[in-house]
């Protein structure tokens, strides 16, 4: 079972919250809104994104991890380079 499945509800709810706001982009750029408008608005999806890998993150390190950590060594030292791979991308992104 996945370490976020407590709040998949509210990930969901926010996911489908940045859905909305990109088809407003979309619609902005149909409708040749001003440049900076436009940007503001990624910043802001980029943002509650970023939001939702952080959450799903912390809930991986808090479930996950622990777990694989719990029952071997090797387990979670896997985990944990799988985590910092992915914190590794999140960075980038």
């Amino acid at each position: 079972m996945p370490g976020y499945s407590d709040d998949k509800d509210a990930y969901l709810k926010r996911l489908r919250r940045v859905e909305g706001q990109v088809r407003g982009i979309a619609r902005m750029v149909d409708e040749d809104t001003y440049c900076i408008d436009v940007l503001t608005q990624i910043a802001a999806v980029t943002k509650a994104l970023q939001a939702v890998g952080l959450g799903l993150l912390e809930d991986h390190l808090d479930h996950c991890v622990v777990d694989a950590a719990r029952q071997s060594h090797e387990a979670g030292h896997e985990k944990v380079r799988e985590a910092a791979d992915a914190i590794a991308r999140l960075v980038r992104s």
